[in-house]
């Protein structure tokens, strides 16, 4: 037996111990922190060699544990730009030297050049929309850009396509000349066609009304035994309503023109459409085409009925900004209309607890953690995103504080045998007196 190898052991028990309390003054320092993480130190035991009846004491060697896995409490507030992961991931952000790290703080708010920043000074990175719905890049950080939230200015988006859908009356009767449908931009339309406005934008954001004609043009022919026949082909004939004629009783002929658009559209004996159902609108005043999709339209024993939706937006002021469970970040317009303007992912590793932490309350990833995987939430085990709300740190303060009993109780019963070790050297130094 070595009385210095009782000293030593004695000291590699108060050094763990001393690690010990240092987690646990991390944790009670952090219990507030949003996001954080509780660490804990594991002991394992160093033993040395012995032989015949000596004993050689060894001593004591310790690990820090991150609980980074495990949820802390959600709690909500009042601001929709603080997000919290319930499940698994992690945000993606950026400090000032560009590089991408990851955490769990969502407490973000806008800088003041519009970017969303957490407490901790890192921004928040995501997909934009510009260049339409965007895709993730599984492997890398590759596209990310920061969230920009600001909410100066207006915006103007100007209509590309449109969706009508309704049903045209299967009893309407076909007009008996030609010259009567809408497309011959006459004043002698019949009373079976049915009209119908929508309304769209020009790139400026100013509304633009097309007015939209539907005629039955001929009904196809069943042999016997069959039923009456029902299928048919309907003319749409679309016109810019703003070029329509004034102080009559219709508004044919229209000017600069005519029509901008036409099209037929066909049904089966079951009402059902059989063509694509696609006709353009080629507007020569506002130079621009808008795709339009009939293909939702009936033909059944029914009045007429439709409704149009149109893409596009008029020139409004952002109100505010939204961001729902998938992490689509949408612009809402004073009008009550909302665009996507970025998707933020969420990443994770294979080994969450064993990521390399950082100031900052953000992590690395490193060989024993695993590869970074990036995707959006609610995919591949990803979690949900949570909209005004921020996750509390996972710290239990009673726990820690019973910890920290325990450690000053090991630490100085360690203290005492370190003591008496140097007790006894005293003694075998006075024998030699």
């Amino acid at each position: 037996m070595s009385i210095f190898g009782s000293m030593k052991t004695a000291v590699s028990g108060m050094n763990a111990q001393a690690n010990r309390l240092s987690t646990v003054s991390d944790n009670i320092a952090n219990v507030n922190t949003t996001g954080y993480k509780a660490v804990s130190t594991s002991f394992s035991s160093l033993v040395l060699p012995s032989s015949g009846g000596n004993y050689n004491s060894g001593g004591v060697q310790t690990s820090v544990r991150q609980a980074v896995s495990d949820q802390g409490d959600i709690s909500y507030t009042t601001s929709t730009t603080d997000l919290a992961i319930s499940g698994d991931g992690f945000f993606i952000v950026q400090g000032p030297d560009g590089t991408p790290v990851l955490t769990r703080a969502g407490d973000f708010t806008k800088d003041d050049e519009g970017n969303l920043v957490n407490a901790a000074g890192f921004q928040l990175m995501g997909y934009s929309y510009d260049s339409g719905s965007p895709a993730v890049v599984v492997n890398g950080f590759d596209g990310l850009v920061p969230v920009n939230v600001s909410q100066d200015g207006l915006t103007a988006i100007a209509s590309t396509s449109g969706v009508f859908k309704g049903n045209l009356d299967s009893n309407a009767k076909i007009p008996v000349a030609p010259a009567t449908l809408p497309s011959a931009n006459l004043a002698t339309t019949t009373t079976d066609t049915k009209k119908v406005s929508m309304v769209a934008y020009d790139r400026l954001g100013n509304k633009v009304m097309y007015d939209f004609y539907f005629t039955k043009q001929s009904v196809a022919a069943a042999p016997p035994p069959a039923p009456p026949a029902t299928a048919a082909t309907w003319e749409v004939a679309m016109y810019r309503n703003a070029n329509a004629a004034t102080g009559g009783t219709t508004s044919f002929p229209y000017t600069a023109g005519g029509a901008v658009g036409t099209g037929s559209l066909t049904f089966d004996a079951n009402g059902k459409m059989t063509s694509s159902g696609a006709v353009t609108i080629n507007d020569g005043v506002t130079g621009q085409s808008i795709a339009m999709d009939f293909s939702g339209l009936t033909q059944l024993g029914a009045d007429f009925s439709g409704t149009g939706t149109p893409n596009g937006q008029a020139a409004t002021p952002v109100k505010d900004v939204t961001i729902d469970g998938d992490g689509i970040v949408y612009a809402k317009y004073e009008d009550g209309s909302t665009k996507p303007l970025y998707r933020i992912p969420l990443a994770n590793v294979a080994s969450p607890d064993k990521l390399t932490l950082m100031s900052g309350n953000v992590y690395s990833a490193n060989g024993q953690s695993g590869v970074t995987v990036t995707g959006f939430p609610q995919t591949n085990g990803l979690g949900t995103i949570k909209s005004g709300a921020l996750e509390g740190s996972n710290v239990d303060l009673a726990g820690e504080l019973t910890e920290m009993i325990e450690a000053q109780r090991s630490y100085t019963a360690n203290s005492k045998v370190f003591q008496t070790g140097s007790d006894i050297m005293d003694v075998l130094v006075n024998l030699k007196r």
